[in-house]
């Protein structure tokens, strides 16, 4: 196994997006909860994106709070068989510049 418990030669569960590495919301990012989920509105862009699952909500909100991505899936309770499937919707989310890399 690799420092990140998966095997060296796996495929990366997010391509495109360092798990490990630091992201939060977009600045221009507003969130809504809603009961299926949230609606993501950027102000800079005008894209919305609909969150379907309240757990990636929490990953998203968890975001800001933890020093990486997965670290949020963590926090949020994404089990680790399920961190490929949030990875992947979380490059979905930075793909549309709703997500950004944080820099220190």
């Amino acid at each position: 196994m690799s420092g990140t418990d998966r095997p060296v030669n796996a495929p990366d569960p997010a391509p495109g997006m360092d798990l490990d590495r630091p992201w939060d919301l977009h600045p221009q990012v507003s969130v809504r909860p809603e009961p299926f989920g949230a609606l993501l509105y950027h102000f800079g862009t005008r894209k919305l994106s609909f969150l379907k699952d309240r757990r990636l909500l929490s990953v998203v909100q968890s975001l800001k709070d933890s020093p990486t991505a997965r670290a949020a899936c963590s926090v949020a309770g994404v089990t680790e068989a399920d961190v490929p499937r949030y990875g992947r919707a979380l490059a979905t989310l930075a793909r549309s510049s709703m997500v950004v890399e944080r820099t220190p």
